[in-house]
């Protein structure tokens, strides 16, 4: 089982990541739009990976995603944004995707996430 936390306040995106997740083999999801929503929701269902975007419409993934780890550990990230330079601090990220991504960017990018869980 591989439950996925998508941190994303765009619900389209969040949909395409949860569908492209699914068909790499992602079993479960709970999506965030906001750096507070995502701390409750990990609390809540520990996942296995996080996806997260930049800039929140409250909030900032990296924070949230920072919050998270230092509760739950060292959870696997993938940053997929719009502003990839302004993903700080993110050196501990399997991958930083810039938006538009690929399904083939994002499923190597899982790929790597799972094999570091």
């Amino acid at each position: 089982m591989c439950h996925v936390l998508v941190i994303e306040d765009e619900p389209m995106i969040a949909e395409i990541i949860c569908d492209f997740l699914r068909d790499e083999g992602a079993t479960s999801f709970d999506v965030a739009e906001t750096a507070d929503e995502a701390i409750r929701m990990a609390a809540a269902h520990q996942p296995k990976v996080i996806t997260s975007d930049i800039r929140l419409a409250k909030g900032r993934g990296p924070d949230a995603v920072n919050v998270i780890r230092s509760k739950h550990g060292e959870l696997p990230t993938i940053f997929i944004t719009g502003t990839p330079d302004e993903c700080g601090p993110c050196s501990y990220a399997v991958a930083v995707l810039a938006k538009p991504f690929s399904p083939l960017m994002l499923a190597d990018a899982f790929g790597r996430a799972l094999a570091a869980a």
